[in-house]
């Protein structure tokens, strides 16, 4: 027996030809004994399980960050000297964003569980000549396996039978269709979109029946190449993490160096003693590190994740609420995401007149547009009757549950019944007012259906519709404005080429008068009938997607289309949606070097006929661009590409669940503006981690400035250890969280995005915290140095540089609202109330740091005077107003050079 191979072409092999090379017999089937040799020899019909990394080793791999080490090493040293409380918080910090992590990286794995669910359960099948039911994963190479409507397709399967069979693929391919299959071979290098002699593992058939022969089972199907990209794709790291991971670095060399040129200087220049300069510096590195810093971090993702759900964006990886706002491209997938996987007449077309008909998906709401002018469809006879025919012969059903309307049977046909409905028929009733009394189903042969039905006074009538090529060569006359009249063939044509180059489906109805006759016979449709419409149906964009992708434009987007569907569909899409250039075909792909596919995914937005691994190719050839990408998609086809992207969005409403457990985000409701509002939450995010970032960093630089500084000049220092983490907890917790409440900005979505390897901190916000910084660390000296010459006690002194350095930070987070815009105005100061309560909780912890005497006790601080509490605000009011000053100074700047900010506000 010739072994299954997925290197054979299958749908290039005549049937007879393929049942021989895998020794089968058709139609009696393999004997049991050999499909239990075979299954011994193939293996089950299931997807292979993942290799996983074990649980404690995906944790450990969360501490693996330059500033985790550092965090650690800070918490080592502060339990050294003694503070048990203050190395608990640290190493809780840390903790607490490895928990985070762990969790969500296990759950990328569940992408592949997924798609093994999609395989069937069950398979019918013909072995020794019986039909019977057997287990899917039992089913062989050889085997016969029939098919009927309803059915998942258990395995590969060369077509050896079909009888009007047709099979939804968009899962697997793309297309928005139910494909209609066929016996008869195709060629060899025919994309997996139009191997119409084939059926796939994971598809479901929507119409008739079909017998095929198995070819291939378990990881060798087109499901299984499927899960095997999915299980080779390497996810990637977000663009904050690598910006982080950088800053954390450089910090922590910084650091270092900093410290070591202390130690040195004290012990050598100075000359300190070495251990005493050691506590310094110990000292000088607890409070130039940030502790608080990854917590700012994850708190302010997760209000992003929160604000986004809100606008139905679902996040499942939190680090990439802050990479949606940085993306460059989005590849989107056309069926389901930028369209409504309904098909929708667009068009009709009568004898003397094109309509267009308004409204979307199978919603029987929407008008009609003859030259864009309105029209009224109760006084248009021609369309009256053309909508009812088409709804008179028709198996399909409408059906609305849970506000809305879906179709139980054909797409095609479930359109015709929308149309119906907005021409105003209630089905209902005309299907009780003409009963059907025969019927001529469709076939594949024929490609016409015709039904007779009869009204209540007996008379019969006719009604046809099919392929616009088989109608018209059975009508003799069409439906004209004033009444019947000869059919002009020839222009019909003509027309009918027109609407098809839009990427519509065509249909044409027609109708007879039957006379008295209670049955049909295929001579009643040979001719003599009247053509009512040909109508062009489509899958159409969504109502908002047009606006989605210019909105996308404007900030600097580029939206690309990449969809298994047809060319001339995809191009129709792509133009009402404001996509331009030409299609390129998943035929021309095959064709291109490896080393020009960068270039080429660059320069193109509309690709068509792709299969998955075109797809999981252009993503990291955009990559390769240094683009940051989000992939859009809802089937198994689409998984791979979501899990390589920077950001996989799947559809949450018809989405499949391997897409869903494959994306990074989950849109509630399958809408690409939904898209748009997620990249708007993601840009405000990274604003706001920037605002918080410069609002912590001049507490550590300045703390620090405090130790090296007197070290220098001899002198006592203001601020001890345990003083230094107390400041940058309450400042991280309380002060540089209120800035992850922060709406977005004004222009978020008029700024191009940023650069891929722009820095976490730019050489301004650098400017701004050494700047803030040296405000905050001299106010702080000054301040320590009067306390102390006007007699104070150690304690009280050490509370003045304490507060003074805190309450300059809290004046300082008004600054930081809008990072140049003037923040003394109304919706400076009031438009973030989270600024006040921050303010107002770190008053209160001050209070207590300052009075109470168990704090008094472990901080070593004493009570202030209202002197130097007026002092302490003197101080914090100062920096207020020289950091607004400094902005002023910039904006007039810029204003004389003419030289736009991406800062915005």
């Amino acid at each position: 027996m010739h072994r299954s191979d997925k290197t054979v072409s299958w749908h290039s092999m005549a049937a007879h030809t393929a049942l021989a090379q895998l020794t089968s017999h058709y139609p009696a089937g393999l004997t049991g004994q050999d499909a239990a040799d075979r299954l011994a020899r193939h293996g089950p019909n299931r997807l292979p399980p993942p290799a996983t990394t074990p649980a404690w080793r995906r944790f450990l791999r969360q501490f693996h960050n330059v500033l985790i080490y550092a965090l650690l090493l800070s918490a080592t040293v502060t339990g050294l000297l003694g503070h048990w409380l203050d190395m608990s918080v640290i190493i809780g910090v840390v903790v607490i964003n490895a928990i985070i992590g762990f969790v969500q990286e296990g759950k990328a794995e569940q992408a592949l569980d997924a798609i093994r669910k999609m395989l069937s359960l069950k398979a019918m099948v013909i072995r020794d000549g019986v039909r019977a039911e057997v287990p899917a994963e039992s089913l062989v190479p050889g085997d016969l396996v029939c098919l009927q409507s309803g059915d998942k397709v258990p395995a590969d399967l060369r077509l050896l039978e079909v009888k009007n069979l047709r099979v939804e693929e968009a899962a697997i391919t793309g297309e928005s269709l139910p494909v209609e299959k066929q016996v008869e071979p195709v060629g060899a290098d025919t994309v997996l979109g139009d191997r119409l002699s084939m059926a796939f593992s994971g598809t479901l058939v929507s119409y008739g029946q079909g017998v095929g022969v198995v070819v291939a089972t378990g990881a060798t199907t087109e499901l299984g190449k499927i899960s095997q990209l999915l299980r080779e794709v390497e996810p990637i790291s977000t663009p904050l993490l690598k910006q982080m991971a950088k800053f954390a670095q450089l910090l922590t060399y910084v650091i270092a160096a900093v410290a070591l040129g202390v130690f040195l200087l004290g012990t050598l220049w100075r000359g300190y003693p070495a251990e005493q300069m050691f506590l310094a510096v110990v000292g000088l590195a607890v409070a130039a590190i940030p502790e608080g810093l990854p917590a700012i971090m994850t708190i302010t993702l997760a209000i992003g994740v929160r604000r986004m759900a809100r606008r139905r964006a679902i996040i499942r990886q939190l680090p990439a609420v802050e990479t949606l706002g940085a993306l460059t491209v989005i590849c989107s997938d056309k069926t389901g995401t930028l369209t409504c996987n309904e098909m929708t007449v667009r068009h009709v077309l009568l004898a003397d007149r094109l309509l267009l008909v308004d409204g979307v998906g199978y919603a029987p709401e929407g008008g009609f547009r003859q030259d864009g002018q309105p029209i009224d469809p109760a006084a248009d006879s021609a369309l009256q009757m053309a909508a009812l025919a088409g709804a008179l012969c028709n198996e399909a059903r409408l059906v609305h549950a849970s506000g809305q309307w879906r179709v139980e049977g054909d797409p095609t046909e479930g359109a015709l019944l929308t149309l119906a409905g907005k021409v105003g028929w209630d089905m209902t009733q005309e299907r009780l007012h003409r009963p059907r009394r025969d019927v001529i189903p469709f076939e594949s042969e024929y490609r016409f259906m015709a039904s007779l039905h009869h009204d209540h006074n007996g008379q019969a009538c006719l009604y046809l519709k099919g392929s616009p090529e088989t109608v018209l060569n059975r009508c003799r006359w069409q439906m004209g404005r004033t009444g019947i009249e000869p059919l002009a063939q020839e222009e019909w044509r003509l027309r009918c080429a027109e609407l098809a180059g839009r990427g519509e489906r065509l249909l044409a109805v027609a109708m007879r008068d039957a006379g008295t006759a209670t049955a049909l016979r295929f001579d009643d449709v040979e001719g003599d009938l009247t053509l009512l419409a040909i109508v062009g149906m489509t899958d159409p964009p969504r109502a908002e997607a047009r606006q989605s992708v210019a909105a996308c434009h404007q900030a600097g987007i580029q939206v690309k289309m990449i969809t298994g569907d047809h060319a001339d569909t995809a191009q129709a899409i792509a133009q009402e949606l404001g996509i331009s250039g030409k299609v390129v075909t998943g035929q021309m792909l095959d064709q291109v070097p490896t080393q020009d596919w960068p270039q080429l995914a660059a320069t193109h937005h509309v690709f068509a006929r792709v299969s998955p691994e075109h797809k999981l190719k252009l993503v990291a050839a955009l990559q390769a661009q240094q683009h940051v990408v989000a992939m859009t998609g809802d089937g198994v086809n689409d998984a791979p590409a979501l899990k390589r992207a920077d950001v996989g969005v799947a559809m949450g409403q018809n989405g499949t669940e391997a897409a869903k457990e494959a994306g990074t985000m989950v849109l509630a409701d399958d809408h690409f503006a939904t898209i748009v509002h997620a990249v708007e939450e993601g840009r405000a995010v990274y604003d706001n981690l920037q605002k918080a970032l410069i609002q912590a960093l001049p507490t550590n630089v300045a703390q620090a400035c405090m130790v090296m500084i007197p070290i220098m000049l001899g002198m006592a220092l203001p601020i001890n250890a345990v003083q230094v983490l107390w400041v940058n907890m309450v400042c991280a917790v309380t002060l540089s969280l209120a800035l992850a409440f922060e709406p977005a900005e004004a222009n978020v979505m008029q700024r191009p995005p940023r650069a891929t390897g722009e820095p976490l901190l730019s050489g301004f916000l650098v400017w701004r915290v050494l700047l803030v910084s040296a405000l905050v660390a001299a106010a702080s000296l000054a301040l320590y140095q009067w306390a102390k010459q006007s007699g104070a006690p150690q304690a009280v002194c050490h509370a003045v540089a304490v507060n003074t350095l805190v309450f300059c930070q809290a004046f300082y987070l008004l600054n930081c609202r809008y990072l140049m815009s003037p923040v003394l105005n109304k919706a400076g100061l009031t438009g973030n109330p989270t600024v006040w309560l921050a303010i107002g909780a770190l008053a209160l912890q001050q209070a207590a740091f300052t009075y109470l005497p168990v704090m008094n006790r472990l901080f070593d601080t004493a009570p202030m005077s209202g002197m130097q509490w007026a002092a302490v605000m003197l101080a914090g009011g100062a920096v207020l107003l020289a950091v607004e000053l400094e902005k002023a100074i910039i904006r007039r700047y810029r204003c004389l050079m003419h030289s736009p900010s991406r800062l915005g506000t």
